[in-house]
């Protein structure tokens, strides 16, 4: 009898700590993004993540009561991660598609954006029309919004997918594609960092704005109602334009003399 006892207690204690092991600590939210979109999503000089969306990250967790961990996670893999339970949400300037809705569920939209083109200054491309000409070499980050514009209305063009927005950069200042399509903060940022190899084409050619939602796991519809009354709060007491101020005072001022709208301008 002792001994049934002895092994009963033995088992109990192994037991135990095992299965709270298994258990997700439900006071942290994991927040996935990809830390190579400055001044969005990036890290600061101690490689600490930094940016709009961290500090966006870390307000949604002081509204939820919960303490906020980022994972810096490949664009490719921000929303496998989120399906199989690794994070609990998406901020990472992710544009609402219907593609990818049918996977995760997006929030309300807080910012909105519009493609535009990097242009090599050894091309003659002067508009997006140009690249539906013969021989045409347009490069695109894969998985993004400018990708799939790119296969949807530029059947005839040669289009290079690359991994990183370096990379397709890269092509255009040695020439060795015409543009790179991308959002209009990057195209006009590229631009300036090598203003003797491209130039930057503001005409919109989108008939519509992309807008940014934070994507969530299609079984956290609780999870969801929260955020979005979070970015209603949010944006009602002026954090965004806070943000933006403090991130964005010069892109603001380029956007405002281009005459495109801005990122926090939600209709």
């Amino acid at each position: 009898m002792k001994k049934i006892l002895i092994i009963v207690l033995i088992l109990s204690i192994l037991v135990i700590p095992l299965s709270a092991c298994g258990n997700k600590d439900d006071s942290e939210l994991v927040i996935g993004m990809e830390l190579a979109y400055p001044p969005f999503e990036t890290t600061d000089e101690k490689g600490n993540p930094d940016g709009i969306s961290v500090e966006i990250a870390k307000a949604l967790g002081e509204y939820l009561g919960r303490s906020v961990r980022i994972e810096n996670t490949a664009w490719s893999g921000l929303i496998p991660s989120l399906t199989t339970g690794k994070i609990d949400i998406i901020i990472s300037s992710m544009t609402i598609t219907e593609e990818r809705a049918k996977t995760v569920n997006f929030s309300n939209p807080y910012s909105k954006s519009q493609l535009l083109l990097l242009v090599s200054k050894s091309s003659t491309v002067q508009e997006f029309e140009d690249l539906k000409e013969t021989g045409r070499k347009l490069a695109v980050k894969k998985g993004t919004t400018g990708h799939t514009y790119a296969i949807e209305h530029l059947p005839e063009a040669n289009i290079m997918v690359f991994e990183k927005e370096t990379a397709c950069v890269l092509e255009v200042t040695q020439g060795k594609v015409d543009a790179f399509i991308y959002d209009a903060m990057t195209i006009y940022k590229n631009s300036q960092l090598h203003p003797n190899t491209t130039i930057a084409v503001f005409t919109p050619f989108q008939e519509d704005y992309e807008y940014w939602g934070m994507a969530l796991n299609k079984n956290d519809t609780d999870l969801l109602k929260d955020v979005n009354a979070f970015i209603k709060k949010f944006q009602d007491d002026g954090e965004m334009n806070k943000l933006a101020d403090r991130y964005l005072g010069e892109i603001k001022k380029v956007f405002d003399d281009k005459e495109l709208s801005f990122f926090f301008d939600i209709d």
